[in-house]
């Protein structure tokens, strides 16, 4: 088993490797780098063309935005991706662009004004930073290093002490902070030792109820150490590439919920070894984390499946009225599961501040009386109707 010496070391290797190869990409058209994607024209129109030819991506994930978003882009490179969600955000919303790759950064910035000029406004912040370490700023830290430069071993613990304790004062991207996260064939990049920080990350400065649209380069088989151990390959988003179902695990570890594939390519973008490596879409949402209160609420699973089950080991049997808690009834009352469930509101709901602890794990079924009422004992009786067109 390799030591952390060795990770370390291949961290660099591959780090050092992907930043050259970026930065010959933002000096000229690298066309092995990206694959092709259809983007929405009508938002292509204001981008200039040096930004368009030199922004590697695999999918479109600014498909997923809303206006008013206050959008996190990770990777965000020559800032296309970034340029298309300033219009569909609007003057509202905001786009916050995070890339380590100092030369993108510069392709970014040098057309903002005239970008901004052309949309009507400017609702965009490129900062420097590693995607999976959002914490630290490193133009912070490098301003304090050009006031307090390092000459001793001493004088390097100590700023390494302070440098620690920064980022809960002044973060690259705070916690809590952003609506919506996107990132495009960016991931694949981050070495394999910094992946599950790079989950965490994003789940921390995702709001709570915020979601996430990522494409990426994915594997139909695991990648071998030799391909690996390539940082060419790794540059070229083949060696880091995730497994199908390593992908999908590690947004379930992180703590997001309802991930859906929604879109993937059939066709592989490229094959080596026999291994297939395509584009896919996916996205996720934050906020199933919290306490379950009783308040009488049901749910009835549409169909088509006879069963299906969610993030928390919620089962849901087709046709059926199940209990949930509120938190719970909240996720299910709204995206992505309000198309495929029916809410059952009770007749009168249980003030917040009167309910009671919920246990989830049964998953019971809720009898019609828990939510009219057990003293319901109303009749209605209507006229027929049918002559009419209604009801009989």
């Amino acid at each position: 088993m390799k030591d952390m010496s060795n990770f370390q070391s291949e961290r660099g290797h591959v780090e050092k490797e992907v930043k050259a190869r970026y930065t010959k990409g933002a000096a000229r058209v690298e066309a092995a780098l990206c694959c092709p994607v259809d983007y929405d024209p009508q938002y292509l129109r204001v981008i200039p063309k040096e930004i368009l030819d030199k922004d590697y991506g695999c999918g479109d994930p600014s498909r997923y935005l809303r206006e008013g978003d206050i959008v996190l882009d990770l990777g965000s490179g020559a800032g296309k991706i970034c340029y298309i969600a300033s219009q569909i955000v609007g003057r509202k919303g905001r786009v916050i662009g995070v890339d380590f790759n100092q030369a993108m950064l510069q392709l970014a910035r040098k057309h903002q004004r005239r970008v901004a000029k052309r949309i009507g406004w400017d609702n965009i912040d490129f900062r420097w930073g590693r995607i999976q370490d959002l914490k630290t700023d490193p133009a912070l830290l490098e301003k304090k290093l050009r006031k307090r430069p390092i000459r001793s071993a001493a004088e390097y613990l100590d700023f390494d002490h302070a440098a620690s304790g920064m980022w809960k004062k002044n973060p690259l991207v705070a916690d809590d902070s952003v609506d919506v996260i996107v990132s495009n064939c960016v991931l694949n990049l981050v070495h394999a030792v910094d992946k599950m920080q790079l989950f965490r990350e994003m789940f921390r400065v995702l709001k709570r109820g915020g979601r996430i649209a990522i494409s990426d380069i994915v594997s139909d088989e695991s990648v071998p150490s030799h391909l690996q151990n390539d940082p060419e390959l790794w540059s070229g988003c083949i060696s880091g590439a995730f497994e199908e179902k390593a992908f999908i695990q590690a947004f379930q570890d992180a703590g997001f919920y309802g991930i859906q594939i929604e879109r993937r390519d059939e066709e592989p973008w490229q094959t080596v070894e026999g291994i297939e490596f395509r584009s896919v879409t996916v996205t996720a949402h934050k906020g199933k984390e919290g306490e379950c209160w009783e308040r009488n609420q049901a749910v009835i699973y549409k169909g088509p499946w006879r069963r299906v089950e969610d993030d928390d080991g919620h089962v849901l049997d087709r046709g059926v009225r199940i209990a949930v808690c509120d938190k719970t009834f909240n996720i299910y009352t709204r995206a992505p599961y309000a198309g495929d469930v029916l809410a059952v509101t009770p007749r009168k709901l249980i003030p917040l501040s009167k309910a009671k602890p919920f246990d989830c794990s049964p998953n019971t079924e809720r009898h019609a009386k828990e939510t009219k009422g057990q003293k319901y004992q109303e009749t209605v009786k209507n006229e027929s109707v049918c002559l009419d067109g209604g009801c009989c």
